[in-house]
């Protein structure tokens, strides 16, 4: 019992220390050979059960934040950066719900052309990255969310997006938001050459091609983009706020 108990505390202290959730394979080296990880973090999980820190699952990995409850106490203490624009937000959310998409169908489903710079800060953020190509001419780079992305959003999967329905009862969404449209236009995944996926070939194309885009327009980045926001894009009017 000594020895399980000291094997959790090798998990919290792990946990406590990284900027980043902690999977299996993060945890397992600093344990005794044959640990059962997902037995010992259960255990862990238990113990800040109603504290006001807790063990959550992100992105299939483990993760300790503040409760959510005590949100409004932790406020003041909140660094607050400068928000995405809308663009930056729009583009976000379709991939999110469209992955993997390119570049012509993000344009597509926005009805407008894509911001020169919008992926390119995406990428360097970290929310999003490349995945393999489509098999159309021209094979363009086609773009999927990251795990930072639902580590950032507090997302276990993909599945747990918010769907349309829950978005609009919210008073998120209105008919003329880009994400009503989404499932109209999501590409199905087998249009993707599994042979390309995440290559470094493509993060070197997608890298490139985004160079070029920023040569020719090197004043389309708008400055507000530069630091990300704490707020996912939801549609309607308020997406900016």
């Amino acid at each position: 019992m000594v020895d399980l108990q000291s094997q959790v505390r090798v998990i919290e202290a792990l946990l406590f220390a990284s900027d980043r959730p902690l999977g299996a394979a993060d945890l397992a080296p600093h344990l005794p050979e044959g640990a059962d990880v997902a037995a010992l973090v259960g255990e862990l999980a238990r113990h800040y059960q109603g504290r006001g820190v807790n063990l959550v699952t992100v992105a299939g990995k483990w993760a300790l934040r503040t409760a959510p409850d005590l949100a409004r106490h932790l406020e003041s203490m909140r660094e607050v950066p400068r928000p995405l624009s809308r663009a930056a937000l729009e583009t976000l959310a379709i991939i999110a719900y469209n992955q993997p998409v390119t570049r012509a169908e993000i344009e597509e489903i926005r009805g407008t052309p894509a911001s020169r710079g919008t992926l390119d800060i995406l990428l360097e953020i970290g929310w999003i990255k490349p995945r393999g190509r489509r098999k159309v001419p021209g094979r363009p780079v086609t773009w999927v969310t990251s795990d930072d992305f639902l580590s950032h959003f507090g997302l276990e999967a993909l599945e747990d997006l918010p769907g349309v329905d829950e978005l609009r009862a919210a008073g998120l969404l209105d008919r003329t938001s880009p994400v009503t449209v989404l499932s109209e236009h999501a590409p199905p995944d087998t249009d993707d050459d599994p042979a390309d996926d995440n290559s470094d070939g493509d993060d070197e194309a997608a890298a490139a091609e985004l160079a070029e885009s920023a040569a020719d327009d090197p004043g389309a980045v708008e400055p507000a983009e530069r630091s990300p926001g704490r707020k996912p894009y939801s549609g309607g009017g308020r997406a900016g706020e």
